[in-house]
């Protein structure tokens, strides 16, 4: 099974899809690129650290049977029409009050606008519990393992970027205000990687 971070590259990594998002960001694709490198870290770790408590792991299985995966599938419609509301109602259950900081953070990590920002986190929310239901699907994850899933993930993030693991540290402490130089500090190092790769 290959991971959350390796299935989501290869999704917003082709050209198209790329290509749309930077339109309505209305920015570069190697902006774009830089700001999903530093977006999608955050969005894992902070859904690992919500799924490692048993309520949340299985507040997150009820909401996968939304998020089955199907996004994954007409991804390019998708980016096209993107569904906001049901984005910024995830960010709000996963970020809580640290949102603002991921969003100054992800800014300065790509050296965008704050209001491009506030419109990808939305966009890309959606897109990461898609894939994470589809392995759900796919490997038939009750909470347990969904729990066991994304905390695999936080530590393959952490042996890949050190700032991962200083990120996971941030967001598990309360009303700490270093979170978003932390993700600037991060910036593309741990997705830009696998980018390049490509």
């Amino acid at each position: 099974m290959s991971s959350l971070i390796e299935m989501l590259t290869q999704q917003l990594g082709n050209q198209q899809n790329l290509g749309q998002l930077s339109r309505q960001l209305g920015t570069d694709q190697t902006a774009t690129q830089n700001a999903i490198g530093a977006a999608l870290p955050v969005l894992l770790s902070a859904l690992a650290r919500n799924s490692a408590e048993r309520s949340g792991a299985e507040s997150l299985e009820r909401a996968l049977n939304k998020h089955d995966g199907s996004v994954l599938d007409n991804l390019g419609g998708f980016l096209e029409s993107p569904d906001v509301d049901d984005g910024d109602g995830i960010l709000r259950h996963v970020l809580g009050d640290r949102r603002q900081s991921v969003e100054t953070g992800v800014g300065k990590a790509a050296g965008l606008d704050m209001s491009m920002v506030a419109k990808l986190l939305p966009m890309l929310a959606p897109i990461v519990l898609g894939a994470l239901g589809r392995q759900k699907r796919e490997a038939g994850l009750n909470s347990t393992g969904l729990s066991e899933l994304l905390g695999q993930e936080r530590r393959q993030m952490e042996q890949a970027s050190p700032a991962a693991g200083m990120l996971g540290k941030l967001l598990d402490q309360d009303g700490d205000g270093s979170v978003a130089d932390d993700i600037a500090k991060m910036g593309t190092g741990l997705l830009g990687s696998l980018f390049r790769k490509r």
